[in-house]
């Protein structure tokens, strides 16, 4: 069955970008639950490096996300921003199989979350083009899954090579070539836009608001309506709590008692927030952003105090697949609720504000977690994570209308 049939309502564009995903997250995700593992035990890092290489990672991804925006907004051919973002990141990623200190993979993560940081806001301006205000939930829930899928599939590999080959971690790394390769190629065959369409058409979905209009040309957040600004302000204090999920990994690994079987637990993960994206933005549709980013967030709270009291492994298996649900509920309608918020000539920049305000708390709340980690003990930092969920769930009705 062709991928139109089995979705009349996502155009093919849309299930094209997904496949793009979904390469390169099983290629990333092949890596990144062995990290913990690899920094820590093989290359002698410290719980403190390890918050600073991811947290430093994922800061920098999200802040080129507003260079990229505004690139994407000014510019009539947003593919090429996303061909060199997927293609950079496919090219360094497998580097980590020769890194020989923490460094050396800090320098490796943080030029592959460069790649990242400049395709993504194109590429979601590029799933706004194709979506409706009736389905923009849909889409970026659909696109969200077809991720999280790459997402089981390359853990997967992992556990299976690592029982055929124990050790190998550095000829795992380097294979993540050819996945990366996938991915790029799929991007040539994904049109730039609806035809009959420019780039920058206007959105026609739904008639226009003078209250929430914009000009292409204006510059900096004031261009963006009040209710979005808002929005990324109580984002800020969710993500100050939000840290890496390397932190997560660590505790599982520590109670497993090693590494060989924690990618098959971040499959597990996945596959919960897979099945739970699309679902997840299709409610937003229904009933609204906000209560459905809230109880994303109330469950982020009960799994981080979870992690903070919890030491049985069975106990932590559990917590770390409801977790899954935050991310099924969160990620596609969050950024669903900004191309609701956001003028179409501004939702490029609109995107990479978004992006941005979440890597740079990442990157905050990666290292306060680390320290808090090494000075008082895993408990108080997730405590610390949940305490943040939870304030940002009650201000979020309060702040944004």
């Amino acid at each position: 069955m062709s991928p139109d049939r089995a979705s009349p309502s996502l155009p093919r564009p849309v299930w094209l970008l997904g496949w793009v995903s979904f390469a390169t997250d099983a290629a990333t995700e092949a890596v990144y639950p062995l990290l913990p593992f690899f920094l820590t035990q093989i290359l002698g890092a410290g719980a403190v490096s390890l918050g600073i290489v991811e947290g430093a990672a994922e800061a920098t991804n999200s802040l080129l996300k507003i260079v990229s925006g505004r690139a994407a907004d000014r510019s009539s051919t947003k593919r090429w921003l996303v061909v060199a973002g997927y293609g950079l990141s496919s090219a360094v990623r497998p580097l980590i199989a020769a890194a020989r200190g923490w460094t050396e993979v800090l320098a490796i993560r943080v030029v592959d979350r460069v790649g990242k940081g400049i395709r993504g806001a194109p590429r979601d301006a590029m799933l706004a083009e194709w979506a409706t205000a009736g389905n923009r939930g849909r889409v970026f829930g659909f696109h969200r899954a077809m991720d999280h899928s790459g997402a089981v599939i390359g853990p997967l590999f992992a556990t299976i090579f690592l029982w055929l080959y124990p050790g190998e971690y550095r000829t795992l790394f380097a294979l993540t070539l050819v996945p990366g390769a996938i991915a790029v190629a799929l991007i040539f065959l994904v049109p730039e836009s609806r035809p009959g369409s420019g780039a920058q058409r206007a959105d026609q979905s739904s008639p226009p608001d003078p209250s929430r209009a914009a000009t292409t040309n204006a510059a900096g957040l004031a261009s963006l309506p009040r209710e979005l600004t808002m929005f990324f302000v109580v984002l800020t204090i969710f993500t100050l709590g939000n840290s890496t999920d390397a932190f997560l990994l660590l505790k599982l690994t520590d109670a497993a008692g090693s590494a060989q079987f924690v990618p098959l637990m971040w499959a597990g993960l996945h596959v919960v927030k897979a099945s739970v994206s699309t679902a997840g933005g299709t409610w937003s549709d229904r009933i609204g952003r906000r209560a459905v980013i809230a109880t994303g967030w109330v469950i982020y709270a009960g799994v981080y105090f979870g992690f903070a009291v919890a030491t049985s492994l069975p106990t932590l298996l559990g917590l770390f697949l409801a977790y899954g649900l935050y991310f099924g509920f969160t990620e596609g309608t969050g950024k669903a609720f900004v191309a609701d918020l956001a003028p179409a000539p501004r939702r490029g920049f609109a995107f990479g504000v978004h992006d941005a305000v979440q890597g740079v708390g990442s990157l905050l709340a990666s290292v306060a977690f680390g320290l808090l980690w090494t000075a008082a003990g895993p408990a108080v930092a997730f405590g610390v994570g949940a305490a943040l969920a939870l304030i940002a769930s009650i201000l979020l009705f309060v702040a944004v209308r």
